[in-house]
């Protein structure tokens, strides 16, 4: 039988943005257990432990949040918590569930979840898989966080990873671009970037709820033989933009790949 505890073993940017909003939104911090040796900041009067006890018992569920190298470090300590009741909730990139299975033969159910950082807001992209099909536990438990959507082929996390997970990084890469470009055009720093900053903000919440695409959007803004259309045409330019950015996913998803070629046992 399991305890009914909710297990979060590490718990980093990633975890602890998640964990934030659950409490936020309602999570009863008591059924929380949180396992990292480096102590962070929790919410809900939650404090980090060092190890899993020696006395625990198996957990309803666990989220798996440590670097995918340091599976095999932890599964054993880690496979004390999961029965026969016990759903394996996994955000380690790259890692398969065949993988997890290996370690975590007991388990009920093995689910993969690739989220981002604007969960914290309830503004993420959480996408899921599981080979017993659509988890609506699963999605329920992810609603506040952001968009849920599952992903029936497992083959794909590597690219949807890359796409929404990796994601913000590429488009904090892009605001911050946009800033020194103007700076080096003769604005002062400082205001550039927060133009920039302002900007995608405003932009990304219109296009959020306009209904329309944004490339129809984009096609608005830019009036023939305007400065936008003047602008629109560098990067449209033997789709430049577009070939920078699945040069950029294609490298992400390869070392999605990669991660999960080195978890799976031979």
């Amino acid at each position: 039988m399991s305890d009914g505890l909710f297990w979060i073993i590490g718990c980093g940017n990633m975890a602890g943005a998640m964990l934030r909003r659950w409490i936020e939104t309602g999570m009863d911090a008591t059924q929380v257990r949180v396992v990292d040796p480096a102590f962070p900041d929790l919410p809900g009067g939650l404090l980090a432990l060092a190890a899993i006890p020696a006395d625990a018992v198996p957990a309803d569920k666990i989220l798996l949040a440590i670097k995918p190298q340091m599976l095999d470090a932890v599964a054993a300590e880690v496979a004390r918590l999961v029965g026969p009741e016990t759903r394996v909730l996994s955000i380690l990139a790259g890692v398969e569930i065949a993988a997890l299975k290996d370690r975590f033969p007991e388990a009920a159910q093995i689910v993969r979840i690739m989220p981002n950082l604007p969960a914290a807001l309830g503004k993420g992209v959480i996408a899921i898989h599981g080979t017993d099909g659509p988890d609506d536990e699963t999605c329920a438990l992810m609603a506040p966080l952001g968009l849920v959507e599952w992903i029936d082929d497992e083959g794909l996390l590597h690219l949807v990873a890359a796409l929404a997970a990796s994601g913000p990084a590429f488009l904090y890469r892009f605001i911050d671009a946009l800033g020194i470009a103007g700076a080096r055009l003769g604005l002062a720093p400082d205001q550039s970037a927060r133009l920039a900053l302002a900007m995608v903000e405003g932009s990304a919440m219109l296009a959020a709820q306009s209904g329309e695409a944004p490339a129809m959007l984009a096609d608005r803004v830019a009036s023939k033989g305007g400065m936008t259309r003047e602008g629109l045409d560098v990067l449209d330019a033997d789709e430049a933009l577009v070939r920078l950015l699945t040069d950029t996913l294609a490298a992400a998803e390869k070392r999605s790949a990669e991660m999960g070629d080195a978890a799976r046992r031979t």
